[in-house]
């Protein structure tokens, strides 16, 4: 599954089947879907990437840090800390 491909809106917001979602521009694995859950944002919500180096992170502003593609930096999105389902978790 596509991670990120904006054009057209996002297709994966409600979309829930087990798999892998990766970069939409180079393949690179991102998330699991068992760390995907319902958000009321327009984009898809996950607790915690694939693997540690999945995505590449950097401090945006307090509390979000701008995470783009581990491999090809292709921009994802944010990383909203202590926003996630728990508390404690990140919002991705």
């Amino acid at each position: 599954m596509s991670f990120c491909s904006f054009l057209g809106g996002e297709v994966f917001k409600d979309h829930f089947q087990p798999g892998i979602y990766v970069c939409a521009k180079c393949g690179h694995e991102l998330f699991s879907s068992r760390s995907k859950y319902e958000h009321s944002s327009p984009w898809p919500a996950f607790t915690e990437t694939l693997r540690e180096d999945s995505v590449a992170k950097r401090e945006e502003r307090p509390g979000a840090l701008k995470v783009t593609c581990g491999k090809c930096g292709n921009g994802l999105g944010h990383e909203f800390l202590n926003d996630g389902p728990k508390r404690g978790q990140s919002r991705f």
